[in-house]
């Protein structure tokens, strides 16, 4: 069903990342419900193939194109930027969702685990965001719309030592996306950028991280009644329906028995 405000990004492109599953497969599906066209892109596109397919039957009336990419290579960014240049003209909204932790400490964490981290929590983050905007600065498009899926992590520090180095990105994705607001202010655009940062959502997102204890991983969802991926779909159609002179800087979203 076509959410009020929606109407205005019907047939336009919305770029995806990390959409093979948990809240990206959600996002993907609600904004192919609304009627967009969606490049949803992960390093395996099997489930995004198989969510396309089911958008389809369902008789959905946008459309969920799948691409891969890994985004911890910046040539796999630009090329998949281009293909969608060449084939669909441009993105229209970008939503950097993809995001992974490692059970690196600060003092005697693995170098990579921290570069694996620093390299798609930050660094494709910017990448895909720069691109998205030039895409929408050479096509006059001034009502874009930058979405960065966040973490409560980006404003509190956990006391789960294996956290700490994955909250330093997410404080850095907070300080982006409040950097981009500022300079997309100064360029005169009307483009919107926004976060939205979720508390304890139950995806694959523990069990990647303390994939040698799957009872820990498992103990981290069966605690309280979490949020779901469509919680934060649900955010996201909110974000883009506002009307183009209303900018939602941040959603801070837990679930109701979550403390911390």
């Amino acid at each position: 069903m076509a959410r009020a405000g929606m109407e205005r990004w019907r047939d336009r492109l919305a770029l995806v990342t990390g959409a093979s599953g948990g809240i990206g497969a959600a996002v993907a599906r609600a904004l192919v419900q609304q009627g967009l066209k969606v490049v949803g892109c992960a390093r395996t596109v099997g489930s995004i193939e198989e969510l396309a397919a089911e958008c389809k039957s369902a008789g959905y009336p946008g459309t969920l194109i799948p691409y891969r990419c890994d985004l911890s290579n910046e040539e796999d960014i630009l090329s998949m930027f281009s293909a969608v240049r060449s084939q669909h003209s441009g993105v229209d909204i970008c939503i950097n969702n993809a995001g992974l932790a490692r059970p690196d400490t600060l003092l005697s964490g693995s170098t990579s685990g921290w570069k694996d981290m620093f390299n798609v929590n930050v660094l494709a983050l910017s990448i895909c965001t720069r691109e998205a905007y030039q895409s929408m600065k050479e096509r006059n498009v001034d009502d874009g719309h930058i979405i960065n899926i966040n973490s409560m992590c980006g404003h509190r520090i956990l006391q789960d030592s294996v956290m700490h180095f994955y909250t330093a990105t997410k404080y850095a994705v907070t300080a982006l996306t409040e950097g981009l607001r500022h300079e997309l202010r100064e360029a005169q655009s009307h483009i919107r950028a926004t976060c939205i940062s979720p508390g304890l959502v139950e995806t694959q997102f523990a069990f990647k991280l303390h994939d040698k204890d799957p009872e820990r991983a498992a103990a981290t969802y069966e605690r309280i009644k979490c949020l779901k991926p469509e919680d934060v779909a649900e955010a996201v159609i909110y974000v883009l329906s506002c009307p183009p002179h209303v900018q939602i800087g941040d959603i801070q979203m837990r679930p109701t028995e979550q403390v911390t």
